[in-house]
């Protein structure tokens, strides 16, 4: 494996996170190095690891061939992101034959730069960039909520009750996509046939804070979710309030007029 990176000793990793769903299909026809994950050769001596869920993770490209692969890739990404949203995730990977698999100094050591280690350094690497997305995303979230819950709270932003539950559909969309695609907390078949490297991607999963930062995220998320919803509820409350306010005005108004003939 390592005529790939033309018996280079340190190779450079960087995930990016380019869009919501990647169309593997086409790809898997082509020339594929190895699959689950999905391995393809990419610029001169490096390769790409492609995930269905949005990611990629590239080994030993330049900045001129990185740009030009995810040129060619951008047909079979789904929804896009703009580049300014495009989250990353870099790390310098040295091969250390006599050594053992492990992470020191925030960089990563592997026997040897075999398709097997590359993805599981690979995985770690997706899910961890997947995850810095939607923690900017929840954080924006937070951002917008709380001004709005300071202008109901001195009552006002009555109209909002869209926004809020534009929140809330936001909120159990994230954690649809967190549970159902990426399975930020999920095992990866790929180490049932591979039982060896299950230690070291343990090892990884803690460097990288995964299972905590999904933690983190999905309190985030709770604590969005039923703020939102109190809000929404104050929001019905006080417009009930106001309609019965209406109906007794409405009774007073009609005895008012009904008695004037009297008068």
């Amino acid at each position: 494996m390592s005529t790939l990176f033309n018996a280079k000793t340190t190779i450079h990793g960087r995930a990016l996170f380019v869009g919501e769903r990647i169309d593997l299909r086409p790809l898997e026809k082509a020339s594929k190095l190895a699959i689950a994950p999905l391995v393809v050769a990419a610029g001169q001596q490096g390769c790409a690891v492609l995930f269905r869920y949005g990611a990629v993770v590239l080994f030993n490209l330049s900045a001129m061939e990185e740009a030009s692969f995810l040129e060619h890739l951008r047909p079979f990404i789904h929804d896009p992101l703009p580049e300014e949203a495009i989250e990353t995730e870099e790390v310098d990977i040295h091969l250390d034959p006599q050594g053992q698999d492990r992470v020191e100094g925030g960089d990563i050591y592997l026997q040897n730069f075999s398709y097997t280690r590359l993805q599981v350094v690979a995985i770690i690497l997706a899910k961890s960039v997947v995850l810095a997305y939607y923690e900017t995303k929840v954080t924006g979230v937070f951002e917008r909520i709380e001004p709005l819950a300071v202008a109901l709270q001195k009552g006002r932003g009555w109209r909002k009750a869209r926004q809020l539950l534009r929140y809330i559909g936001e909120t159990l969309l994230i954690q649809h996509r967190m549970v159902g695609r990426v399975e930020v907390l999920e095992k990866p078949e790929f180490l049932w046939e591979h039982g060896e490297l299950e230690r070291f991607y343990l090892r990884l999963e803690e460097e990288y804070e995964l299972h905590e930062r999904h933690r983190i995220l999905e309190r985030k998320l709770d604590l969005i979710s039923k703020t939102a919803e109190t809000l929404l509820d104050l929001l019905q409350s006080s417009r009930s309030l106001r309609v019965e306010w209406y109906i007794v005005a409405l009774i007073v108004v009609e005895i008012a007029l009904s008695l004037l003939p009297s008068l």
